[in-house]
């Protein structure tokens, strides 16, 4: 049987989160995208420079889901001054989660949502908040199972084409 596990992610594991991150994004939305809305996103979100900013970044931080220790899935969470938006200090936000495609149905996300609970808890957030793309509703299905709520919208560009997410947060306290 697998293991999976989740352990905090550092500047070593900026291969598996840009592989991770790539696949992930392209599988998940370049059905409903240009391939060069596509290409733009993933050179400008997924370069090895920008992950590495990231994974130094105060406020920032990654954790990796494992199987077996084979990368499967991250998260990444912001908070103070590191999130997109809000920048509350009483927030926490999950800007990712990615898992593998031939791992979803098997817990991964939901034990990374699960840890991105417990940071907002150790943290002594009040609420958590994430932005998904109004068109991706198993994510917002996921979401709302684990009680969380829309309360706005955003535009989210990917390369050239602008998109709107829905703002979606759970109250910790």
């Amino acid at each position: 049987m697998e293991e999976l596990k989740v352990t905090k992610a550092s500047v070593d594991d900026l291969a598996a989160i840009q592989r991770i991150g790539r696949q992930t994004f392209f599988e998940t939305f370049a059905g409903s995208n240009t391939g060069a809305d596509m290409d733009k996103y993933l050179e400008e979100n997924f370069s090895n420079k920008k992950i590495e900013t990231e994974l130094e970044t105060p406020g920032t931080a990654f954790f990796m889901a494992k199987s077996d220790d084979t990368p499967v899935g991250y998260l990444k969470l912001n908070s103070g001054k590191a999130q997109t938006e809000l920048q509350d200090d009483t927030s926490l936000e999950i800007e990712r989660i990615y898992v593998l495609a031939d791992y979803h149905g098997k817990k991964v996300g939901q034990l990374l949502l699960d840890k991105a609970l417990e940071q907002a808890v150790l943290q002594n957030k009040s609420y958590v908040w994430l932005g998904v793309w109004e068109e991706n509703t198993k994510a917002i299905k996921f979401y709302a199972k684990n009680g969380f709520e829309a309360f706005d919208k955003h535009i989210f560009r990917l390369g050239n084409d602008e998109q709107i997410d829905i703002m979606m947060k759970k109250e910790i306290r």
